[in-house]
């Protein structure tokens, strides 16, 4: 593998830093998404997965590194045993600006408290629909009731911020855009709306007769609403708008229709342990493999991450009409 000197800042090859870790610390999830896992997901034995102690020794790592953003993730990350213990020593690291955490809401009604006391600092939830019905077809096994109740549990404590993210698909939800916005605003939350990723392979709908731009949802939307560009960035590939009178950003993120790769500062760790240098791409190393080999050696560790960012490519070649090269679903990736 090539090297690169000895250094505190992660910069790949095109000169883009990288200072934000999403961490997957579960494959598995109480709802089975349709874009994001086949219905029948086999999930991965225990011991391939990272224990809690070596996510924390590779975020602790990443953060001495100049990462100042970690974004924990899953499957559904809330469901993983030890989590709000790995959440207090992780905001705990010097140097480390913001935790935060995606998360599908089903648990946040009984541990929304005790995520704001483990340092978390924003919440993003995935929320696609507001019919009951609907929301059942597209998780096949999600309450909403029980998310919605999960998302005014939250909103009681001080997070600096709340979002709904949404996936938006033709002829399942696209309608709804208007509504989704409304609720947000009356909540006095956030939102981002997501054209679907081609990862894993779905037989639930077509995704190039599903797919549905970002553009045709502004279209919508501008109907409504005075959609104002706002240069806030919260680190992540959402461009966002304002609406006048209100707190509310309205988001998108668009990696067909508005590929935002030249500004990627963004790296993974799956649940298995990969260091995946970018969502669309198979490029990754194997920081399980490096842990497990020598493990208490956090220069070879450190080293590794160090000569992973060489591997980072330039953009993804996201395809919404072809069959997906990317084989893994996004619970295998990380939401």
């Amino acid at each position: 593998m090539l090297t690169r000197p000895e250094t505190n800042r992660l910069v790949d090859r095109f000169g883009r830093t990288v200072d934000y870790l999403r961490i997957s610390i579960t494959d598995r999830c109480d709802f089975r998404c349709v874009y994001c896992m086949a219905e029948d997901m086999v999930f991965l034995p225990r011991e391939h997965i990272l224990s809690l102690e070596e996510i924390f020794t590779i975020a602790e790592t990443f953060v001495g590194l100049g990462v100042k953003k970690i974004r924990i993730t899953g499957g559904e990350p809330l469901v993983r045993k030890g989590v709000l213990e790995l959440l207090k020593q992780i905001s705990a690291l010097s140097g480390l600006e913001e935790l935060v955490i995606t998360t599908n809401g089903s648990q946040l009604e009984h541990m929304a408290e005790d995520l704001y006391a483990a340092g978390v600092k924003r919440i993003n939830i995935s929320l696609d629909t507001l019919n009951p019905e609907l929301f059942k077809t597209l998780t096949r096994t999600g309450d909403l009731v029980k998310v919605l109740a999960g998302i005014a549990k939250a909103r009681q404590f001080g997070f600096k911020r709340i979002k709904i993210n949404a996936v938006i698909l033709k002829g399942r939800n696209h309608a709804e855009v208007v509504d989704l916005v409304r609720f947000a605003v009356k909540q006095d939350i956030d939102i981002s709306f997501i054209e679907e990723m081609p990862l894993g392979m779905v037989n639930q709908h077509n995704r190039s007769e599903a797919y549905y731009s970002s553009e045709l949802i502004k279209a919508e939307l501008q109907r409504y609403f005075d959609l104002i560009p706002s240069l806030e960035k919260t680190g992540g590939p959402s461009n966002y708008f304002v609406l006048p009178g209100s707190t509310s950003k309205i988001g998108f993120i668009s990696p067909h229709s508005a590929n935002f790769c030249s500004t990627c500062n963004r790296v993974r760790l799956t649940a298995e342990g990969r260091l995946l240098l970018c969502l669309g791409n198979e490029h990754s190393v194997d920081l399980k493999a490096i842990m497990r080999t020598a493990p208490g050696d956090k220069a070879l560790l450190r080293q590794t991450i160090i000569d992973a960012m060489v591997l980072k490519p330039e953009q993804h070649h996201f395809n919404i009409h072809e069959q997906p090269i990317i084989l893994r679903h996004m619970n295998m990736t990380g939401g």
